[in-house]
């Protein structure tokens, strides 16, 4: 498949995701799973260690020094040939790694989404909405900033290696890794009540959206270039 017809196919499943997960209840279905309405309080608390530092903190740190690491190994050694050949695959990782969240986060300041923690069903006050519904006129409470999943983007941003190797096996192990990032950073903010399974479903499929731009993008300066 081409890439454009990939960006098109990626932009209408973004969509029908968004309708569906607006419309189906299998958010509630999932969430319910995760929360004690007996004892009002989450299968994981968010404070709880060392989940708190290999899912949070720690994946947040390592991801940045990954990026950083790969930023500076390039420069340092932008000359050899290994740089070279890899070059490409390189700058759309660096690219991913910078606008997936980026763009993520614009989205989480403007939705005014809540997170399951903030909604009536589990203890909050945030009555239950799509993203394109409109909170009743006397609702007045601060803005939230919980869709998309924003944690959750530094992970899926990793599905860039997927354009950094060569050989279809190795993209596909750079496929996984991306998948196995961003979910095991969603889940751990499901379990915790942060974020509903749509948020990090739509987050993952946004990050290849981007992604996939991003390699347009490059490939369009590229064909200018020639």
């Amino acid at each position: 498949m081409s890439i454009n017809k990939q960006i098109l196919v990626t932009a209408f499943i973004l969509l029908a995701s968004i309708v569906y997960f607006g419309i189906y209840d299998i958010d509630l279905v999932l969430q319910d799973s995760f929360y004690n309405f007996q004892t009002h309080h989450w299968i994981l608390a968010w404070y709880a260690e060392p989940y708190k530092f290999i899912f949070y903190d720690g994946a947040k740190r390592f991801l940045i020094l990954f990026a950083v690491t790969l930023l500076i190994g390039s420069l340092l050694f932008r000359k050899k040939a290994f740089v070279q050949e890899y070059k490409k695959g390189i700058i759309i990782i660096l690219l991913s790694a910078i606008f997936v969240p980026s763009i993520v986060g614009v989205l989480k300041n403007h939705t005014n989404m809540p997170c399951p923690k903030n909604e009536i069903r589990y203890g909050g006050v945030y009555p239950r909405t799509a993203v394109w519904e409109s909170y009743p006129s006397d609702f007045k409470k601060p803005h939230v900033k919980c869709w998309p999943a924003g944690h959750a983007s530094g992970g899926f941003a990793l599905l860039s290696l997927f354009f950094l190797f060569k050989r279809k096996r190795n993209r596909f192990i750079g496929l996984g890794i991306g998948l196995f990032a961003g979910w095991s950073m969603g889940l751990y903010k499901m379990l915790i009540g942060d974020h509903f399974l749509s948020h990090t479903v739509l987050t993952m499929i946004l990050a290849w959206l981007i992604i996939l731009l991003i390699v347009k993008i490059l490939s369009i300066r590229e064909n200018n270039e020639a």
